[in-house]
């Protein structure tokens, strides 16, 4: 995906602060990252939210178009918090972290097909509820995730909360993270 591909540039950036001892701009670099794809997100939450009649536009049978844009429209609230997931998720590999970053996603993993079978069975969602699991377990992962950055002695020297900083170097982000999502497309 899109996000994936520009969050490998945290693999660069985090890397190389995290080397040359710059501990705080890994905090920095994350926060810009989560800044840039939750503003990527929004135009491709657009064209889901579409994809429906695209799909339609473009010669669909309208029941399998309807579906489709069905599905994808539910799947917009996981595209929102798989970039910030993303972006956790290098934060702390980068880090050398990689314990954390496992049990969290095991134990999504492992609760994955409970949430399933709530959404899509128990309370009939169907495959609107297969689409929304994802969102659910993304958000959980996501959770234990930022809880752990938050709580943990570990992240204390490289996460130091909210900064403007993040603000600044935008461009310089996505010179690194458009070829980086161009490598993965």
């Amino acid at each position: 995906t899109c996000q994936a591909g520009m969050a490998c540039s945290l693999d660069t950036l985090c890397g190389q602060a995290f080397g040359a001892r710059q501990h705080h701009l890994l905090g920095v670099h994350k926060q810009r990252a989560m800044l840039v794809l939750a503003l990527v997100s929004v135009p491709v939450a657009l064209v889901w939210a579409y994809t429906g009649d695209i799909l339609a536009w473009c010669g669909q049978d309208p029941e399998i178009a309807a579906g489709a844009g069905s599905y994808i429209r539910c799947l917009i609230p996981a595209l929102l918090v798989y970039g910030a997931l993303q972006c956790h998720v290098r934060f702390l590999q980068t880090q050398n972290l990689v314990v954390p970053v496992m049990l969290s996603s095991g134990a999504t993993a492992l609760c994955h097909p409970a949430v399933c079978w709530l959404l899509v069975r128990r309370l009939g969602l169907g495959a609107d509820g297969a689409a929304l699991a994802n969102a659910v377990s993304n958000l959980a992962n996501l959770s234990a995730l930022a809880l752990y950055i938050r709580l943990s002695p570990s992240c204390k020297d490289t996460w130091a909360g909210f900064s403007r900083e993040a603000f600044r170097g935008i461009l310089v982000f996505l010179k690194l993270a458009v070829p980086s999502a161009a490598m993965v497309w």
